[in-house]
């Protein structure tokens, strides 16, 4: 069947299908919003549109590659145990368990053994076990990882393997209908992996690799690697001495150094000024809470697993806390409200600690120890629409800021499972579809994907190198106002319940710091930069000089330090050219003579002589964000 080109154009499609993509897209068990597919027929057909079902095509190829990559390693390696192989936002692995270790050396003869399944052509057939024959088939055939994996299986559920050739793999699907459909792939790399990400579990090998529909699509996803390894945060972190995560210390806690600690300041600043130019008040809340709170807010029981065991204080059971809205709600219980007082916009720097699994925890980007730019809003059901279309349009000044100008939205929207009227679900999703309008958004549309408590908006933004990252969230919670029976004094006299909504702008400031490093290389635009202009002086008779030059840099809020090394002056440049220092001022007798310095642009070379006024005037200048 052609497909039509039209994004508005509809594609039957099976729902066994149809649920491999909703599985791709649900990584966190507690999101539950594709339970109604399980009410349907396997062989019934959905509708997606033209893209959904490009989306699933792209996954189902990259899935198919890495079975037949596992087949590939399972034919050079008999004595392979295999783990899992599912598709990922940007390709693919599989997880093996072999005496040999797998380095890019052995990348060349398992494509070669991969072509030549491709090019066998050989089809993709759906098997269909009872969980007794397929316990048989997987111990006779001595995979322990897989037998493990069949006990994940729910009772009643149908049990599918999928054979390819000589390959059988225990495996949900769905597959493209044979080898030959796959056009062209690449092994990239290999890296350790804990099975279930799990420490005390074997240590398995995980290869990953990419797939696409052309030589040339893979030329440039290769191309978009080598960049993405190139602007890596945690390399450019320890060139730049930025950040560091020492073993003394813990996994997934970050020490910020001087230079990353300069750079946050400066965000922090930025987003307290806005905050207060966007009507919000500050708060500042505890790291630790008693029990009780925990469990009123649920997640005592529903987030027990990402919470670090509590702590025995005057006998009472506290906890480190992995959220800052509980806090902020017992400050709006700290006295009566009025609809009067009402929106509260309250914001808060707030830092929150959370149990990651060592496997998962990865630079900046997952941690264990962060802090959220976290805010709540208390509103009535009337000014709900009006507090969501600022607070978006909030989030999309403060990215821009940032230097960001591409954006993804989505729009998630009431699951089964939900709380909370139906009409106060109906106007919340109205309320931020509107804004998602007025701010001439495009937006794709989870239906069913909202959380529990309330439907969502979800931002994401294109960095330098078109890698999409998932930042603000504007969230509802018909959840907590009820639990912790949160109200307001109406005009009527009559106690209400508020609206309440989470929202963050840059997500967390490690995230986001982690992500502005990689967008920007290391090269931070001027205002951000942690080292703004390095004066170099030529020979120690410009020291003097130098100091009195930085002093009057310093004294005008630009960022400035001295090379006082014996290196010449061409090392100095270089070396400050390394550490990606936007601008030198270099200084001479002559400099000295006429009270001047030399600049130089990092990017620019030589710029020319100026004054102390001139140079002053043209840095303050560009000391502003992409805003202002």
């Amino acid at each position: 069947m052609a497909l039509s080109k039209k994004v508005t154009d509809f594609i039957p499609f099976t729902i066994s299908s149809y649920k491999y993509l909703c599985a791709q897209e649900v990584k966190r068990k507690e999101k539950t919003h594709y339970r109604w597919l399980d009410m349907i027929p396997a062989n019934y057909l959905v509708c997606l549109t033209f893209e959904r079902r490009k989306k699933l095509d792209i996954l189902q190829l990259r899935h198919s590659t890495a079975h037949i990559m596992a087949a590939a390693v399972s034919h050079l390696f008999p004595d392979v145990k295999l783990d899992i192989g599912p598709a990922t936002d940007d390709g693919f692995y599989y997880d093996f368990d072999l005496p040999h270790r797998l380095s890019p050396e052995d990348f060349p003869a398992i494509e070669n053994e991969m072509r030549k399944i491709i090019k066998a052509n050989l089809p993709f057939e759906r098997i269909e076990m009872s969980r007794k024959e397929a316990e048989a088939f997987l111990q006779k055939s001595k995979q322990p990882y897989k037998l493990e994996r069949l006990r994940d299986i729910p009772e009643g559920e149908t049990i599918t393997f999928y054979r390819c050739g000589d390959f059988i793999d225990l495996c949900r699907g769905p597959h493209v209908a044979s080898s030959g459909e796959i056009k062209a792939f690449k092994i990239t790399s290999v890296a350790g992996s804990y099975f279930r990400g799990k420490e005390t579990n074997p240590m398995l090998q995980r290869l990953y690799g990419i797939a696409a529909e052309t030589d040339k699509e893979i030329e440039n996803q290769l191309k978009q690697i080598e960049e993405a390894l190139k602007r890596d945060h945690r390399k450019l972190g320890k060139e730049l001495d930025l950040f560091s995560v020492e073993d003394a210390i813990g996994q997934g806690l970050i020490l910020w150094h001087p230079r990353g600690a300069r750079i946050r300041a400066i965000i922090e600043d930025f987003w307290r000024k806005e905050h207060f130019k966007a009507g919000y008040s500050l708060l500042y809340t505890p790291h630790i809470g008693k029990s009780e709170l925990w469990k009123i807010s649920g997640h005592i029981d529903f987030y027990r697993a990402n919470m670090y065991s509590p702590l025995d204080i005057d006998g009472n059971e506290y906890f480190i806390k992995p959220m800052n809205c509980p806090f902020h709600i017992q400050v709006y219980k700290s006295q009566k409200r009025s609809y009067r007082d009402l929106p509260l916009r309250w914001a808060e720097l707030g830092t929150v600690y959370r149990y990651e699994k060592s496997g998962v925890v990865q630079g900046l980007f997952r941690v264990r120890g962060f802090t959220q730019d976290d805010a709540h809003i208390f509103c009535t059901p009337w000014q709900i629409e009006q507090e969501v279309k600022n607070t978006l349009r909030f989030g999309m000044k403060m990215l821009k800021a940032f230097g960001f100008s591409k954006f993804s939205a989505y729009l998630s929207t009431r699951p089964t499972d939900a709380v909370g009227d139906s009409s106060q679900w109906e106007q919340a999703t109205d309320a931020l579809a509107q804004a998602l309008k007025d701010e001439g958004l495009q937006y794709a549309v989870d239906e069913g994907g909202g959380a529990f408590y309330g439907p969502k908006i979800d931002i994401k933004i294109h960095d330098a190198i078109g890698r999409e990252w998932q930042l603000s969230t504007i969230q509802f919670d018909f959840n907590m106002p009820e639990r912790f029976d949160m109200v307001f004094t109406g005009e009527d006299g009559k106690e209400h319940r508020p609206y309440m909504v989470h929202r963050a702008l840059l997500g967390s400031l490690e995230r986001f710091f982690g992500i502005l490093i990689e967008h920007y290389a290391g090269a931070f635009p001027f205002w951000l930069a942690p080292e703004q202009i390095r004066v170099i002086p030529i020979t120690e008779k410009e020291i003097d000089y130098a100091q009195k030059i930085a002093n009057i840099l310093l004294q005008n809020d630009i960022r400035a330090c001295i090379d006082l090394s014996s290196d010449r002056v061409g090392a100095k440049i270089r070396h400050a050219q390394s550490e990606k220092v936007p601008y030198m001022a270099i200084l001479g007798q002559k400099e000295v003579a006429n009270s001047t310095v030399s600049l130089r642009g990092r990017i620019e070379g030589e710029i020319g002589v100026f004054t102390f006024d001139e140079l002053i005037a043209k840095l303050t200048g560009m000391n502003k964000c992409e805003e202002e």
